[in-house]
């Protein structure tokens, strides 16, 4: 980093320390709910295989990539090694490894949710986030063929749900039908609800499959179709022909994401841009299916349904629709939380995701800028920061973020989209570069070592104190591994299935012994006990923040926490060697939150000593 922008960076640490205490009584715009949430993702096709009769077959896998699917095909087993190859990819010769990946199906579903809703509840969690359940032939489910009905496999009646389907004009909710997929879906948000457990739902208005329905009717009726405004047709079928010549801009030129039709203003301004969606029958069917999993049935009461959407892709779509969508959400129901998808790919520029609340209405984000900078400090890669250096970044990024989006963020340290949190800091890479083993076949993706663990603990005790909502990927509790996609997408390791080692790679022989795969007990135990740290004091997800160690030399870290009378100190020795460090507090007894050692004031100061790559987390103690 230049010196110059480290300098007036610094020069706002004076003036910033993030929330100011004084601000958040006067702020109420974001859901309250949302600003003390502990999130947990699930990805439905590999959560749990709660009922095999509605297994995806390849008949519901078509117009997806890849197109070409065995006759052999079949689904596989929950507890195989990951890297050894199914049988029927031996048809598959011409296909790289990675591709045959996204023909796989465990056949996760929404049973397999409610057999794990206690287990989910034991955690702590008071959120969950689901990865899209709409009807969808990929295992991602990001290319719909529905976004109004939940994925026909994921239900107990696969063949009976397609039929219901047919009988509606998707264009007119009043012919809407209720599938035995949406019903169990419904009975899902239920059970969370009953356990005092938000759910949101994830959409990508930015995108359609290649099988959607108004995809189809241009297929069919050419440049008759009420629907081709959606999209950018590029040319219609010749029906005189036995080829489909359908031509569709897709999503980053992907074939089977067709793209939603936009007008953009300022094209050579940094995304978000100003300017709308093109079609306004586009925007009111969107209107109709999010008010369907708003309020199910209608009544005004929103108890019956999602409470909020994660919105896939957010910053490719234009801030006009935004503003509309949002406004469209909030009248309908003011406490449905949005939350934005806004990557940070280009480090350091600043520019863009601010936009999203800002101007854009959102809530919140998924905090890819918080996640960058943390993993800097703590994993000490690529951007490699300094105490100083954090601090100084973290704060010009959300100096224009009021407060209550700051505590609603949701702070993701792994996703579908990134590599697990623990292969993330085993390895030197940057997470967004050369993490997937496609690119780069050196990447390790065996099971972390002993530091690799270590450090994963102190970083998430720097999560679950910092500003911003906590947030666990599918898995990651139990110490799953697994490099970018399709590697992070494994199928959670349940105690009840038993699984074979880790021994194959596809890239030759393993440099490793082959790795035991089961749930890692302790760390589990660990989750439950920052979840029941940050749940049980308000102070973590509501208090003021103010850095009050900043030692680049000695590589120290520390911030308070205050609500209050409440107050919670958090440490970090971020070098290999331990050091003690002498702290000016304002109260006489503070408790350490990990296991109950009493520190007393003395001359006004604590003394507290850490271990090389050490964090401790010390609350106030009012005995």
């Amino acid at each position: 980093m230049p010196p110059y922008i480290l300098m007036s960076l610094l020069l706002l640490v004076v003036s910033c320390n993030g929330l100011d205490e004084n601000k958040i009584e006067n702020t109420n715009s974001v859901p309250k709910w949302s600003r003390n949430v502990v999130w947990y993702q699930i990805f439905p096709e590999r959560f749990r295989n709660g009922d095999p009769s509605n297994d995806p077959t390849p008949r519901d896998m078509l117009m997806t990539f890849p197109e070409n699917i065995p006759t052999s095909w079949n689904v596989t087993k929950w507890g195989s090694d990951w890297y050894k190859e199914d049988t029927w990819m031996d048809d598959l010769e011409e296909m790289d490894f990675n591709s045959k990946m996204q023909l796989r199906r465990y056949g996760g579903d929404l049973q397999g949710v409610l057999d794990k809703i206690d287990y989910l509840d034991s955690l702590g969690i008071t959120g969950v986030y689901f990865n899209p359940l709409n009807d969808a032939p990929s295992l991602h489910k990001y290319d719909p063929r529905h976004w109004r009905h939940i994925d026909r496999n994921f239900g107990p009646d696969p063949t009976g749900d397609v039929a219901l389907m047919t009988e509606e004009n998707p264009i007119d909710p009043d012919t809407w039908q209720w599938t035995a997929a949406d019903k169990m879906f419904l009975e899902v948000i239920n059970q969370f609800h009953e356990r005092g457990i938000k759910v949101i739902l994830d959409f990508s208005w930015n995108h359609t499959g290649y099988d959607f329905w108004a995809v189809n009717d241009i297929r069919t009726n050419g440049s008759n179709s009420a629907f081709k405004d959606w999209y950018e047709v590029k040319q219609f079928d010749d029906p005189a022909t036995q080829n489909d010549e359908t031509d569709i801009e897709g999503w980053w030129g992907f074939k089977y994401l067709p793209l939603i039709k936009e007008k953009v203003e300022n094209e050579e301004l940094r995304l978000p841009h100003e300017g709308n969606v093109g079609s306004e029958s586009f925007k009111q069917h969107i209107f109709n299916v999010s008010e369907r999993w708003l309020d199910p049935n209608g009544d005004g009461d929103f108890g019956d349904g999602v409470d909020g959407f994660r919105l896939d892709v957010a910053t490719e779509m234009t801030l006009g629709w935004w503003r509309e969508y949002t406004a469209f959400v909030k009248s309908a129901n003011p406490e449905a939380l949005l939350v934005a998808e806004a990557w940070w790919f280009d480090w350091p520029d600043l520019t863009g995701p601010e936009k999203m609340i800002n101007e854009g209405h959102f809530d919140a984000l998924m905090n890819y800028r918080w996640f960058v900078l943390s993993s800097g400090l703590f994993k000490q890669s690529n951007p490699a920061l300094k105490p100083s250096e954090f601090v100084a970044w973290y704060d010009s990024l959300v100096v224009d973020i009021e407060p209550q989006s700051q505590q609603a963020m949701m702070n993701i340290v792994a996703t579908h989209d990134t590599p697990r949190l623990s292969t993330m800091l085993f390895n030197e890479n940057r997470f967004d570069q050369g993490s997937k083993l496609a690119e780069n076949s050196t990447y390790k993706v065996h099971q972390p070592d002993e530091g690799t663990w270590n450090l994963l603990k102190m970083y998430l005790l720097h999560q679950y104190t910092f500003v911003g909502s906590p947030h666990i990927w599918n898995g990651d509790e139990i110490g799953m591994w697994g490099a970018n996609d399709p590697d992070e997408r494994k199928p959670i390791w349940w105690d009840d299935i038993q699984f074979e080692e880790e021994k194959a790679h596809p890239y030759g022989e393993r440099i490793v012994p082959p790795d035991e795969v089961k749930a890692n007990r302790e760390l589990l135990a660990f989750y439950k006990q920052m979840i029941r740290m940050r749940t049980q004091n308000p102070v973590f997800a509501l208090g003021s923040i103010e850095y009050f160690l900043m030692d680049d030399e000695r590589m120290l870290f520390g911030y308070s926490r205050k609500l209050g009378d409440e107050e919670a100190l958090a440490l970090f020795n971020l070098s290999d060697r331990s050091q003690t460090v002498g702290l000016e507090v304002s109260y006489t007894k503070y408790i350490d939150a990990l296991n109950d050692k009493i520190y007393e004031r003395k001359s006004d100061q604590i003394r507290v000593r850490l271990n090389g790559g050490e964090g401790k987390i010390l609350l106030r103690s009012v005995e």
